[in-house]
C-alpha cells in the first residue's frame, strides 16, 4: 500500500499545533477594508481555533490520525 498523500490546498489553509489543535485564519479580511471598522478589522486579525467534526476532518487528511 501506497503512502498517503499530503493534500497541498489544505495544509496552506491550516496549522497543526504540537498538542494537536487546529488553526485557521479569518475570513472577511483580504479586501473591501475601506468599508469595514477598525475595530472589526482588528478582530479578524490572527487565528483561530478549529473544534469540532471539522477539526478532526483536517487532521485526517493532514494525516495527523
Amino acid at each position: 500500500m501506497s503512502k498517503m498523500k499530503t493534500r497541498k490546498s489544505v495544509l496552506r489553509r491550516f496549522k497543526i499545533t504540537k498538542n494537536g489543535t487546529v488553526l485557521r485564519t479569518q475570513a472577511f479580511r483580504r479586501h473591501l477594508k475601506a468599508g469595514k471598522s477598525k475595530k472589526r478589522l482588528r478582530k479578524l486579525k490572527g487565528l483561530k481555533e478549529l473544534t469540532g467534526y471539522y477539526a478532526k476532518k483536517i487532521r485526517k487528511v493532514l494525516g495527523y490520525g
